[in-house]
């Protein structure tokens, strides 16, 4: 089995390699394959690859390379972590919009309709490339903002399944607070990607017993904690909703706190560099402390155990994805792209039967699914109306002054990734 993973040079992919070495058994990979344009970091990152594969003794062989046609020539899966500008251009996603009091982030708001212009036409390219050596080959997205990319994915006909690591998240920290084992943790999780409520907490599978509200009888405090909400929201809520509901539930007081606190971005770059320096020492064969603050946590469980579902070999049969809505949220359309709990195999994602949905979250996810529709068209299309479009229908933005504001300096601040521009 190859699998090729393209923005290799990450420093998220120790934190893949150690995944891959641990579960083996589950996705045994012959021969893994780096692809990254950075040289001096994929050096770096793959030679601790290796030492991790040597170090658990894994048999499978680790490519670098900055060639992307030999790099995915032949794999049975890719799986896509890029961002395109890097690190400077996140800075900018998360500063600019705060100059209109909108939240500044890298995934929802202007900073999100910034990241998804510049990835879905390097995407889409990639996936064209991988369908030039292998139609057959899965392709694997956790590069944000996942649910706009996905879709592209789908709309261009690839072979394509969306991936976030938060509904895995949720999973091992309920299942801490339970005292169970992880893989006897079912997720009602329902929503789109970065927008999503976990309805219900089963124990042993989609028809086991709902725990959700003595988790929070008994955990909701430490719950509220974790997600920065206070206690009283989440017993009115009844529910548990993603961290990233903070950016709609308590927007203005999170514009704030972003106003008077170095950028994420900032804090991204500056442990990047560190764990860069760790990287390089030959003596390092695991991945380091640091990495777990870097994000991206439990990635590559979940990375593993989707792979290893699609090409056949195992995984769960049950996962949390990224794919078609086809009549799962009866209020969406059906080439919406949804994360729901799925069946997944060989032929792909099948979302699971999701229970009526509460008007509050209804609203905001039909919303929500609207602007990421006219995101779309707009990466895919480009021109300034389009991008004011997009804007104008996001929640967190909405009114056209701001729109007109923000499509300016979205244009400006990203003129170098638009070929429109």
């Amino acid at each position: 089995m190859k699998l090729t993973v393209v923005g290799g040079g990450s420093t998220y992919t120790p934190e893949l390699i150690d995944g891959f070495a641990r579960l083996r058994d589950t996705l045994p990979v012959e021969e893994l394959v780096l692809v990254d344009p950075a040289a001096d970091r994929l050096e770096l990152v793959g030679g601790l690859a290796r030492r991790i594969f040597a170090k658990q003794g894994h048999p499978g062989r680790i490519v670098t390379t900055s060639d992307l046609d030999a790099g995915v020539e032949g794999a049975d899966a890719v799986l896509l972590q890029l961002r395109v500008g890097g690190q400077a251009a996140r800075q900018q996603d998360e500063t600019w919009p705060l100059e209109c009091g909108c939240v500044g982030q890298e995934t929802t708001g202007a900073g999100g309709l910034a990241k998804a212009l510049r990835t879905v036409p390097v995407v889409l390219d990639i996936a064209e490339r991988v369908r030039r050596t292998n139609p057959d080959a899965w392709i694997i997205d956790f590069t944000n903002p996942v649910g706009i990319v996905t879709r592209a994915l789908l709309e261009a006909g690839h072979r394509a399944v969306g991936l976030c690591n938060v509904a895995i998240g949720f999973q091992r920290k309920f299942a801490k607070l339970l005292g169970v084992a992880p893989h006897d943790v079912h997720l009602d999780h329902m929503g789109l990607n970065h927008l999503t409520w976990e309805t219900g907490v089963r124990l042993g599978g989609p028809e086991g017993e709902n725990v959700l509200p003595r988790l929070l009888a008994e955990h909701g405090d430490a719950v509220a904690e974790d997600l920065r909400l206070p206690r009283p929201v989440l017993d009115r809520l009844g529910v548990v909703p993603s961290y990233y509901l903070r950016y709609f539930y308590a927007h203005d007081q999170v514009v704030e706190e972003l106003r008077t606190k170095p950028s994420r971005a900032a804090e991204v770059a500056a442990m990047e560099r560190e764990l860069l320096e760790m990287y390089g020492d030959p003596a390092l064969d695991e991945k380091p402390a640091l990495l777990a603050k870097r994000g991206g946590a439990y990635y590559s469980e979940a990375a593993v155990d989707l792979a290893a579902a699609l090409l056949g070999g195992g995984g769960s049969p049950y996962q949390v994805v990224n794919t078609y809505n086809r009549g799962t949220l009866p209020f969406l359309p059906d080439d919406a792209v949804i994360e729901v709990q799925a069946a997944v195999g060989a032929k792909g994602a099948t979302p699971l039967p999701v229970a009526p949905v509460d008007p509050l979250y209804a609203g905001l996810v039909a919303h929500v699914t609207t602007y990421e529709q006219l995101a779309l068209e707009a990466a895919l299309h480009g021109g300034r109306e389009r991008v004011f479009r997009a804007l104008l229908a996001h929640p967190l933005i909405g009114q056209y002054s701001y729109a007109e504001t923000l499509t300016d300096q979205l244009i400006a601040h990203n003129r170098e990734h638009l070929a429109w521009a």
